[in-house]
């Protein structure tokens, strides 16, 4: 499917990148509101790294959701600290905690976690696509670190997933997945998905990319709107967050249907190649069953035995044309080797994925960097 995806992209590309710098400028008006739950520690980097922002016209609400507040004092009268009255354990209901107080209308929304680090033009970038008339954007998400094998192989995914469901599936005319975080949406779109969505657990933003593409709206990506995530550098770290994305996928994949059928009724390629996408299991699901139907073709059929051969040999090759055309490191390269050992991990989330939700709704986070401004260029 990607390789697929890859030779469509090539050929029919409907990228609409050569628009993408003709627009009239519009400053928007935008709440940038980041979600804590328990931790605090790394607030100060990601409040810093906004503050650092090209752009001026935003205020930023931080919900401090169950956690201890004592201690967040920031100057700047662009920052709230929002503490609510009572435990919310929920990313739409800190969500909807922040709309709720507003300090004034704004546009449009973007949603920041409180691990993440926003590049200095992110916010510019964001407006780029907005005013090319896309009202849902979803940015990069690149490596906060890299200090683990396990972090180089999660961001390795990262570049995969961006490549194929973002950039890829973008430029072919649907829209871009989305990731939780380093995302945009007008204002009022985000509040009516909230009053029609009570989404409780992980994966509010598998039920948001539904309620956008339900609507036949286009999801956005933006190759230059930066943001750097923590990526997950423990096997405990891995096994926890992974546990609660793969009960999110077995929880809403159906989604993948209902947009296959909409796709075909209204002959929207947006809503079509959207469903296929989500209906496809996570890879080290497909990768591990794979491995063992070639196996046992060993001794069933050689024909199917050499079909899973090549099939498995065109998936390499499509992972190494995702980090080639991201231009990734060659550190990511050699990691690749130990893919086994994440994929292990990853069978142990998913033993562990059926109570995900009820063991944790919070991924621990280890970095705290800050990004220096000159030039727009990190420093980690």
């Amino acid at each position: 499917m990607p390789l697929l995806l890859f030779l469509l992209w090539k050929i029919f590309s409907k990228t609409d990148k050569g628009v993408a710098n003709q627009y009239d400028i519009h400053e928007i008006d935008y709440a940038i509101v980041v979600t804590a739950y328990q931790e605090t520690h790394t607030l100060a980097a990601v409040v810093d790294s906004i503050l650092n922002s090209n752009y001026s016209k935003y205020l930023v609400y931080i919900v401090a959701d169950n956690c201890d507040i004592s201690e967040l004092k920031f100057n700047d009268p662009r920052v709230f600290v929002l503490k609510p009255p009572s435990t919310l354990a929920s990313n739409t209901r800190s969500h909807q905690y922040a709309i709720n107080n507003f300090r004034r209308e704004h546009e449009y929304i973007t949603i920041i976690d409180s691990d993440n680090l926003l590049h200095p033009e992110y916010i510019n970038q964001l407006n780029k696509v907005i005013n090319n008339g896309f009202i849902a954007v979803q940015g990069q998400r690149k490596a906060k670190n890299l200090d683990t094998v396990l972090s180089r192989l999660d961001a390795i995914r990262d570049i995969y997933y961006h490549f194929y469901d973002g950039r890829i599936l973008f430029d072919l005319g649907s829209s871009a997945t989305l990731s939780g975080s380093g995302m945009a949406f007008r204002t009022d779109l985000y509040k009516e998905f909230l009053a029609e969505y009570n989404v409780s657990g992980a994966g509010f933003d598998k039920v948001l990319q539904y309620f956008l593409l339900r609507k036949d709206l286009r999801i956005a990506v933006s190759e230059d709107a930066i943001v750097y995530d923590e990526k997950t550098s423990k096997a405990d770290q891995l096994i926890k967050q992974r546990s609660r994305w793969i009960n999110t996928w077995f929880k809403y994949f159906k989604y993948g249907f209902s947009l296959v059928g909409l796709g075909i009724k209204n002959f929207s390629i947006n809503q079509l190649l959207f469903g296929i996408t989500l209906l496809r299991p996570p890879l080290f699901i497909f990768i591990i069953l794979s491995g063992l139907f070639m196996i046992i073709n060993i001794w069933v059929s050689i024909t199917y035995f050499f079909m899973f051969f090549v099939a498995f040999t065109l998936f390499i090759l499509s992972f190494l044309i995702a980090l080639y055309n991201s231009k990734a490191d060659k550190i990511f390269y050699h990691s690749l080797l130990n893919i086994p050992r994440f994929m292990v991990l990853q069978l142990v989330s998913l033993v562990q994925s059926r109570n995900a939700n009820q063991r944790s709704v919070a991924t621990k986070h280890y970095h705290s960097e800050i990004i220096d401004k000159p030039n727009g260029k990190e420093k980690r």
